[in-house]
């Protein structure tokens, strides 16, 4: 597994520059405020998992126009008073599986949410979450469904599921608001740092080997998917480089980071061929707050695994017993921390 990527130091050195749409921030707070407009409250149904130390609800959230976007709470059984909460988003092509199956976060003490991700779970029969747009691009997978337009492009309905999901969270009476943080690996991680940027208040977010960040760049050095995706339509449609990248940039999570005002704990693994290196330190270059950073230099798309687990209790912990700032938006840019 060798690197085929930038060198850890010249990914240290790299300023990337991409390109941002002059109406970013209009695209997203159209969207985000057309979703606040409908649906209903969140909705928690308990589920019986078996387990004595974690209770566990059914979750669904009113999300993209309103459309439902399943997930489970998890929370340590018998807490009492309103719990730090760690919000979870997934790799991708992964669904939020069965309700035991993800409990560390709960059994560490804090209130778990896991949200689904639209067309990527299990069939709507065993609660997954359905993609109710039919747009799809000419080759399998999610990043050329709906290319040709920012306003269609799948993304566009993931973090706006994710945004919602997120202020669920907040909303909910076993959270403490002050105390969310993000996090996920691959995808999830992603979604993770386009929330960063787009929901103020944030306690912290944690993105693992992120993907889609410096999309076009991606696109051109991955050498396994799903960046791929975008190359093989690419190679079918050459006339569309321009109106994809474009389109694109309108999810590319390391623009929406540069948003982010939240501290951060960065992971990225120098031989992941999935989420190439230099995209994620596109990403750690560009994230407007305070930021630490782990990197797995013999590591590929697994990242730090169980060691970076560790990590990240860790980090919760001092999050959550550290008082916030009075300013938010005032951050220290930290040195990195290789690991």
């Amino acid at each position: 597994m060798p690197l085929t990527d930038l060198t850890l130091a010249e990914c240290l050195a790299l300023r990337p520059d991409l390109d941002e749409p002059a109406d970013l921030d209009a695209f997203w707070d159209r969207t985000l405020r057309t979703a606040r407009a409908v649906g209903g409250p969140a909705q928690y149904v308990p589920e019986d998992t078996g387990l004595t130390q974690v209770t566990t609800y059914d979750v669904t959230v009113p999300g993209f126009a309103g459309e439902p976007v399943r997930g489970w709470l998890h929370l340590p059984a018998g807490a009492e008073g309103p719990l730090g909460c760690v919000v979870e988003f997934l790799g991708y092509g992964r669904g939020r599986g069965l309700p035991h199956e993800q409990v560390l976060w709960a059994t560490a003490g804090y209130a778990h949410f896991i949200m689904d991700t639209r067309g990527q779970g299990w069939s709507t029969a065993a609660g997954a979450t359905p993609d109710t747009v039919s747009l799809n691009g000419d080759v399998p997978g999610f990043l050329t469904r709906g290319v040709d337009s920012p306003d269609d492009h799948y993304y566009r309905r993931v973090y706006t599921d994710a945004v919602r999901f997120t202020e669920a969270a907040k909303d909910h009476p076993a959270v403490d608001p002050d105390r969310v943080v993000v996090t996920g690996h691959s995808q999830g991680g992603g979604i993770a740092l386009a929330v960063a940027g787009l929901v103020p208040g944030l306690a912290g977010v944690m993105p693992d080997t992120p993907f889609l960040c410096d999309i076009r760049r991606g696109a051109l050095v991955a050498g396994a998917p799903p960046y791929t995706e975008i190359a093989e339509y690419l190679s079918l449609h050459r006339d569309r480089v321009e109106t994809v990248f474009t389109t694109l940039s309108y999810v590319d999570a390391a623009l929406l980071a540069a948003r982010a005002t939240a501290p951060s704990l960065f992971s990225i693994a120098m031989m992941d061929a999935v989420c190439p290196p230099s995209t994620c330190f596109a990403a750690y270059h560009l994230y407007g707050g305070a930021k630490d950073l782990k990197v797995y230099e013999f590591n590929g798309h697994e990242g730090g695994a169980g060691h970076h687990r560790r990590a990240q209790l860790a980090w919760v912990r001092e999050r959550f017993s550290t008082p916030r700032p009075a300013d938010p938006g005032v951050s220290t840019l930290h040195d990195p921390q290789l690991a």
